[in-house]
């Protein structure tokens, strides 16, 4: 009666939308622009995300290159906010 269901294989999303943001996109964690270079390709399906670790010089390189190859990256505002001010 007061027993939590159990995962199980019918609680499993559907295999052509597994894995997808409500975007539309899947995502590929991106830490240099060499790994960005894989996605050009596949920009219809994959959109990147930039690692954490990765810093904001580096990273403004990614997204300027993301944009060249017009690929979609997901949190391209993350840690640049600051410098654009000063």
């Amino acid at each position: 009666k007061g027993a939590i269901p159990m995962p199980s294989i019918g609680y499993g999303s559907d295999k052509a939308t597994r894995n997808v943001h409500p975007h539309g996109f899947k995502t590929v964690v991106v830490h240099n622009k060499s790994e960005l270079e894989m996605l050009m390709m596949h920009n219809r399906t994959y959109a990147a995300t930039v690692g954490k670790s990765v810093s904001s010089r580096t990273r403004r390189e990614i997204i300027e290159r993301a944009e060249q190859l017009a690929i979609r990256v997901t949190n391209a505002n993350a840690r640049l906010r600051a410098e654009e001010d000063a």
